[in-house]
């Protein structure tokens, strides 16, 4: 099973079976208090996944234990606000070396895409070409467009993520001929079968570094003023 966590827009803990059966979710669409909620969360899930115990019988919702077979870690890696982004990544991480298992990074754009294909399918639809926009704060919007899936099941990027003002995006996305598709939230869920996917085809789909899209604020100092007398 591989543990999903993304924090690019909310704070979103899955664990998923690699064909796509979600164990179990939790989620905080608050876009901010990543660190307040992520432990409880994480804690949530992973009582919920032991095997031993399935939903709704004695002993679920007990303490996690090392028991519970998780084979991997998938990060979201953004885009997404430099201080939401980093508690997901840095707990994935964590979380990860302390089992001694697979850090698996993913596009959160690729998960939104991942879940809005399989929804099309579902209904046999065909999306055709169209972007995933996520507020990126500061009047600016996060998207990246796709175009269907490779033969891994995989979303294809026709673009990579990239940064537009708010009021500019719609003539964007109209010079690229994308529909736009807003996300007000990444699925975990959707985040771990991206990787469980990539897993199998033995690919890496998402960047080592987070994807902040922006530079931070704060930058190296010049040296000390002189101040006058």
């Amino acid at each position: 099973m591989i543990l999903g966590i993304d924090t690019s827009t909310g704070t979103a803990v899955a664990v998923v079976e690699p064909d796509g059966v979600v164990v179990a979710e939790a989620s905080s669409e608050n876009p901010l208090g990543h660190a307040e909620v992520i432990g409880d969360l994480l804690q949530q899930v992973l009582a919920h996944a032991r095997p031993d115990a399935p939903l709704g019988a004695p002993g679920a919702g007990a303490p996690a234990t090392s028991a519970t077979p998780l084979t991997a870690v998938a990060a979201g890696m953004g885009p997404g606000p430099f201080t939401g982004l980093r508690v997901g990544i840095a707990a994935a991480r964590a979380f990860a070396l302390g089992r001694g298992i697979r850090l698996v990074p993913v596009v959160s754009h690729d998960a939104v895409a991942l879940g809005t294909l399989l929804q099309a399918a579902i209904v046999d639809a065909d999306p055709g070409r169209f972007a995933v926009v996520t507020d990126a704060r500061r009047r600016e919007v996060a998207y990246t467009v796709y175009e269907g899936l490779d033969d891994d099941g995989l979303p294809i990027r026709v673009t990579e993520p990239a940064l537009v003002r708010r009021d500019e995006a719609d003539a964007r996305l109209a010079e690229l001929d994308a529909v736009r598709h807003d996300a007000a939230s990444v699925p975990a869920g959707m985040v771990a079968l991206v990787a469980a996917r990539a897993l199998a085809a033995g690919r890496e789909v998402g960047p080592a570094d987070a994807l902040y899209l922006r530079s931070p604020d704060v930058t190296v100092s010049a040296g000390p003023k002189k101040v006058g007398v």
